[in-house]
């Protein structure tokens, strides 16, 4: 009789967590609007983490002249990628990686840095599972690792061995350009510029977990990492910037809000730290999410000038 009310504990608990995960997974990686970001009183960022670049950038892409790229990634996906050259280029070339749930034309404040300031030609690619891109999940910048190998590869082929590549990714974006930053990557990827991205998915989606439900990670955040694999490829374990910034040889340019809600500022550190590449840091106070450039924006646009100046000639 024991046994039997045993095993259905067991059952009922088992099915509660598989459902468990699989809401989780829906919720943060399966390809959806994400109205939590804006509903959830947790996540909810002051000022608003559309801040004014996201204005300024769209009145500015609407005025460019961006040629659509497309091409495929090593598992099959669909890639849409936006390309403005420049004719005081050279060759010098920015590829800038959007955050979560975004687009890449929501990038336009930050290619326009590359643009107009720095004379680069600009590539924002939509990534998989957003904008014009397909894929029915997130990959929180993983396999958009391999993506921007393919990225790379393209402007190399268009602007000859000469060129000189720039990655400069925001939120998920700049987890993106950490990771990609940890691969065999071609000479002529000269330098990083990742702003506030987090340092792992696991270490992130504990950190929400707890914020929007008060649930521990284990051992939900194992569930749906499982399910995750299962569906999208990948283990939230393996996603790691942390990882990949101790492999990187290409020089990285940190930068973060000290008032970060959403990816919390100790993160920074860690990657900071691991990172043994030529490194730098930028920390603008006061910033929220994704905000340090509308919060300092002759800062912002004088630190990254410079850095890359340091490695792009």
């Amino acid at each position: 009789m024991w046994s039997v009310i045993i095993l259905a504990i067991i059952i009922v608990i088992a099915g509660g967590l598989t459902y468990a995960g699989f809401f989780f997974y829906g919720v943060a990686i399966h390809r959806a609007p994400k109205e939590f970001l804006a509903n959830s009183p947790a996540l909810k960022v002051d000022p608003p983490v559309a801040g004014a670049s996201w204005g300024e950038g769209a009145e500015w892409i609407a005025r460019q002249s961006f040629r659509n790229v497309d091409m495929s990634s090593e598992d099959g996906l669909k890639l849409r990628g936006y390309y403005l050259p420049s004719e005081r280029a050279a060759g010098r070339t920015a590829i800038v990686a959007h955050g979560y749930s975004g687009k890449a034309k929501d990038m336009g404040a930050y290619a326009k840095i590359y643009y107009e300031k720095l004379g680069y030609n600009v590539l924002i690619p939509d990534a998989r599972g957003h904008g014009e891109s397909t894929g029915n999940y997130i990959g929180f910048g993983w396999p958009e690792r391999r993506d921007y190998v393919k990225w790379i590869e393209y402007i190399i082929e268009e602007n000859g061995p000469q060129a000189q590549i720039v990655l400069h990714g925001v939120s998920m974006g700049g987890a993106t350009v950490m990771m990609t930053a940890g691969e065999e990557l071609p000479p002529q990827v000269k330098a990083v510029v990742a702003d506030c991205g987090y340092s792992s998915v696991k270490a992130q989606l504990s950190y929400q977990l707890w914020r929007m439900y008060h649930l521990p990670s284990f051992p939900f955040v194992q569930i749906a990492s499982l399910i995750t694999r299962l569906k999208a490829g990948y283990f939230f374990g393996e996603a790691s910037a942390l990882k990949q910034v101790r492999k990187a040889r290409v020089p990285i340019l940190f930068i973060h809000g000290d008032a970060d809600k959403f990816v919390p500022y100790a993160m920074m550190d860690k990657v900071y730290q691991a990172c043994r590449s030529p490194k730098d840091k930028f920390v603008v106070h006061g910033a929220g999410h994704g905000l340090a450039y509308d919060t300092d924006k002759a800062g912002y646009i004088g630190k990254v000038s410079q850095f890359v100046a340091r490695y792009v000639h």
